[in-house]
């Protein structure tokens, strides 16, 4: 009997080397594929039925074509998705996929270390927390920080609430009387996190925004006031470092201002623009971003990394700590007084058993270095821009200055013109705009005197997204702005 049919979990190192050979020759034959072809790719019905036809069903055998098939599958059913890391694609916020990324994800989980206990991986847990103090320092952050690698800004934001709600309020799990606030601008994510963490709904306090659609400072502190003379206990306040919407900065110094004023936690959002401070421009950009008690980021969006990589900062990260750090008798022998020992991930956030996160952005900073993440970072501010000169030529309505890398804009809404036929030709202009599969394109709702008004946008955080993209997208706007449905 071969060890194979013995032991079938168990495949002989020829095996081994066929499946890694034939994994890396799919990958390297897909991953340039996907700066071609259409940029918004596949999706509703007809990815859906295509989906159900090439599903097979999990049987007690191999499926019949081995790794082939497997593999055919796969490379067939990843079409059938929005095309997020191809160049043209500037909806939403791109996700970027460095393949050194993906390397470290095979590696990582080929050494399949526990890397929850420094202890039990000391040179695994070294690598991550090199990037983490680099990280931090890169956001303005000193000695006295801590992080954590989460699986994104959604579980980064979510710790940060939790550190703030045990450090301002302990957890006697009475918070009927607790606040905190953001703006109607804040992340779909923050009032979740909020909810996860025992806040009531009726907790969560929206700031009016100023003009730039960022949180107003006046308006935060009259709002904090107004809950301390009705007995509330006011505790946190969530600032955006680039909103999802618009890419709007709040002002964050001024707001730490109010927060340091009356004793308030100040998180930052900047899952989607906290990356920039690796650059001159960004930092210019991000003033005010230290003063944070905590800040959240995601390497998956700012750092052109897959999914799956999202990052938390506090800056008194004994706070991160006593928020998050149990123990057990059952985990005693990896107790480690060693005076080099790193911090162990599970004292600063909810899991002990976890993946090696941070191997997907050590190894790119090591095959890269940090200097073309800065000037990608860069790079991205300034296409940001170019479109914003092109919307000029072309007539536009710029709703909000783009002050980060997303650009709102619309068809201007015409004399006389109701609401809804003024949303149907903007959606008639995005229509037509990523009809051409050079570019693809999203929309959002932005407030008007008489409701909401439907506005596209471009967001360009893609490695791959240079100038000739970005004149395309002119091109493609300047055709459908021609467009009688359309036209200005």
């Amino acid at each position: 009997m071969s060890r194979t049919s013995q032991w079938p979990l168990e495949p002989p190192p020829e095996t081994l080397e066929r499946w890694t050979v034939a994994a890396a020759e799919a990958l390297r034959t897909a991953v340039p594929g996907l700066s071609s072809g259409s940029a918004s790719g596949v999706v509703g019905a007809e990815a859906w039925a295509r989906a159900a036809e090439l599903s097979p069903p999990i049987g007690e055998a191999p499926l019949p074509g081995g790794l082939d098939d497997a593999l055919r599958i796969i490379d067939q059913t990843a079409a059938l998705a929005l095309n997020t890391t191809g160049p043209g694609y500037l909806a939403y916020v791109p996700g970027g996929g460095l393949y050194a990324a993906a390397l470290a994800a095979l590696l990582g989980d080929g050494y399949n270390r526990f890397t929850g206990l420094a202890a039990a991986a000391p040179g695994f847990a070294r690598l991550e927390s090199d990037v983490l103090v680099w990280l931090a320092g890169e956001l303005g952050y000193e000695a006295t920080a801590a992080g954590l690698f989460t699986t994104g800004g959604s579980m980064a934001n979510f710790g940060a609430i939790v550190t703030a709600r045990h450090h301002h309020l302990g957890d006697t799990g009475d918070y009927r009387d607790v606040a905190f606030y953001t703006t109607d601008q804040a992340h779909r994510c923050v009032g979740k996190a909020a909810r996860l963490a025992g806040l009531p709904t009726r907790s969560h306090r929206v700031v009016p925004v100023d003009r730039a659609l960022r949180l107003d400072p006046r308006r935060l502190d009259d709002a904090i006031r107004e809950d301390l003379a009705d007995g509330r206990r006011p505790f946190l306040v969530v600032a955006s470092a680039g909103t999802t919407n618009t890419g709007a900065v709040d002002p964050l110094d001024e707001i730490g201002e109010v927060c340091a004023a009356h004793g308030l936690w100040l998180h930052v959002d900047g899952a989607y623009g906290g990356c920039f401070a690796l650059c001159a421009e960004g930092r210019a950009r991000l003033g005010g971003l230290a003063r944070a008690d905590s800040i959240a980021i995601d390497p998956h969006k700012g750092l052109f990394l897959p999914y799956g990589l999202g990052a938390l900062f506090v800056r008194d990260g004994a706070r991160l700590r006593a928020a998050h750090a149990e123990t057990a008798a059952y985990l005693q022998d990896l107790a480690d007084p060693d005076p080099l020992a790193v911090p162990s991930p599970s004292d600063y956030g909810p899991e002990l058993s976890r993946d090696f996160r941070g191997l997907r952005l050590w190894l790119p900073l090591m095959l890269h270095g940090a200097a073309p993440f800065r000037a990608a970072a860069a790079e991205k501010l300034a296409l940001a821009q170019r479109f914003r000169e092109a919307l000029r030529a072309l007539s536009v309505e710029v709703p909000v200055e783009p002050e980060l890398s997303v650009v709102a804009f619309r068809a201007p809404r015409r004399r006389g013109e109701p609401l809804a036929a003024w949303n149907a030709r903007n959606q008639a202009l995005l229509d037509g705009i990523n009809r051409r599969g050079r570019v693809f394109l999203s929309s959002t709702t932005l407030p008007t005197e008489d409701g909401d008004a439907l506005t596209l946008r471009i967001c360009v955080l893609s490695y791959k997204t240079h100038a000739e993209q970005i004149d395309a997208c002119v091109e493609d706007l300047r055709a459908a702005l021609g467009d009688p449905d359309v036209a200005l």
